[in-house]
């Protein structure tokens, strides 16, 4: 892929579009932190400096494009919600089917947790203050989505829906590490299989964590 120099904002907007679908295809064959600039100006036929006109870092990119797959996780965390849930069932067994949407629904999009997980420690730590403002202005409007959503099935939830919502994030982001193990650590759950109760299951251990800190979030009677 190549360009010509961008001239309006139009043509602007798609180079940006370009970076972040191209950084984007990168994680579904890397970990966030096998991304680098060179090798994604290189994949999107920008030159590095042309790259930063539109991104002042790799880190900035890699914040707005989990930004992006953020509000399209929950546009369709909305529509598996109403398709998966009763309004009218008694609290705990709505509680039940939230943890199992959420779970099964994370599970199949490790990109989000991925970058879920590099948030904090990696891609919040090379970036302005305007950036990282922008972004956290942005996940306040998601956050809100999600406890919204929450509240939506579950009102019992109350004021610990926000909690929840951003426990889901964390969560998320941190189980990975534990459920994709390098090729070393692989080698050594085949050759000591007892080891291998170490390796978790995504969706299993998601939807273990999320009953249980959901269940701890609902009123008791």
């Amino acid at each position: 892929m190549s360009f010509q120099r961008a001239r309006t904002e139009e043509q602007r907007e798609i180079r940006r579009r370009a970076i972040l679908n191209t950084a984007s295809a990168m994680l579904d064959e890397m970990p966030v932190a096998a991304v680098t600039l060179n090798e994604l100006s290189r994949r999107v036929g920008l030159a590095k400096p042309n790259v930063l006109r539109y991104f002042e870092s790799r880190e900035a990119v890699l914040l707005e494009l989990l930004d992006r797959l953020l509000q399209e996780w929950l546009t369709e965390l909305a529509g598996e919600f109403a398709a998966g849930l009763d309004e009218n069932l008694p609290m705990t067994e709505r509680a039940a089917g939230v943890a199992e949407i959420l779970s099964r629904s994370l599970s199949g999009r490790v990109v989000l947790c991925d970058l879920f997980g590099a948030q904090s420690s990696v891609l919040e730590r090379n970036v302005s203050v305007e950036v990282v403002a922008r972004y956290k202005r942005a996940s306040l409007d998601r956050l809100t989505t999600m406890t919204d959503l929450l509240l939506k099935y579950l009102p019992e939830l109350g004021e610990n829906a926000t909690p929840f919502s951003l426990q889901t994030m964390l969560v998320a982001g941190a189980l990975p590490a534990y459920t994709t193990p390098p090729p070393s650590l692989r080698a050594a759950y085949e050759a000591e299989p007892d080891l291998a109760r170490f390796h978790l299951d995504l969706k299993d251990s998601l939807k273990l964590g999320l009953t249980t800190t959901l269940l701890g979030a609902l009123p008791r009677n």
